[in-house]
This record gives C-alpha cells, structure tokens and sequence, in this order.
C-alpha cells in the first residue's frame, strides 16, 4: 500500500529530491527546489503530498478551483500506482477547500501522463503555447480539467 504522507515545510528537501529525479527526462517540466516548494506551501490554499523517495504532487484551491502545481513520480517507482494514490488524494481534500473543478498542465508529447489522467476523468480543456523549457526547445502543454 502507498503511504501518503502530507508535504511539509520540513519535508521540502526530500521533496525536492523527488521531483528532481521525476522530471529528469524533461517530460514533466523543470525540477522545482526546496526553496520553491516552501514558498509555495507557505501560500494560501496550498497543500501537497508525498509518498516517501517515490513522489509528491503539490496543489493549490482558489476561488472555486484547484489546480495540480506539480506531481512527478521518481522514475524507480513508475506505474505501482503512487501518481493515481497522489491524485486521489487532491479528489478528496480539495472539495472540502471550496474547489469544485481540478486543472493541471501536462506537455503535449508526455503520453503516459496523459493516459492516466484521462483515466482519471480528466478532459482536455486548452492548449498552453510554448508552455514547457526543455533545454533551448519550448513545449506547448494541454490543459486538462475534471470536476471534483
């Protein structure tokens, strides 16, 4: 079973570990920092989680909507279902923060990402142009929204 453990100030270096060596291959966008993680839980409305040296997903309700910041999943721990256990934990907490519909951006040529939130419920909902840097190339992302 997959312990979700809720993403902490504390814990901002082990989770930036994590989503370094998640977003490696340079699908997911650029690896974020302890000290952008702590920032970011430090603004209202955020919240995340983490399963421990395997992944972490960060995510932020406003106004009605939630949006999925992050979520990458270290390449060791791929496909044992800890990305669908980090989504199911936004399903459950964000509707209680006000959030009523869950976006998130995924690079338009990172398909196992889009596999799965597509069996998620997510549907694709937009188109960011030149949303990703992957080294000196720019990557347009699909926005992809579901209802909580």
């Amino acid at each position: 079973m997959t312990e979700l453990i809720p993403l902490t100030i504390e814990r901002t270096k082990d989770a930036a570990l994590i989503h370094a060596a998640a977003m490696a291959d340079g699908l997911g966008g650029e690896a974020w920092g302890a000290a952008s993680l702590r920032s970011l839980l430090n603004t209202p409305g955020t919240v995340g989680w983490m399963v421990e040296d395997a992944g972490i997903v960060l995510a932020r309700a406003m106004a009605g909507e939630a949006e999925i910041l992050t979520i990458g999943v270290h390449p060791a721990y791929r496909r044992q279902g800890i990305a669908k256990a980090l989504l199911a934990a936004c399903f459950a907490v964000l509707p209680a923060m006000g959030a009523e519909r869950l976006t998130l951006e995924v690079a338009i040529d990172n398909l196992p990402a889009q596999t799965l939130y597509r069996a998620e419920g997510f549907k694709r909902v937009g188109r960011r142009p030149n949303y990703y840097r992957r080294g000196g190339q720019r990557i347009d992302a699909l926005v992809m929204a579901r209802w909580l």
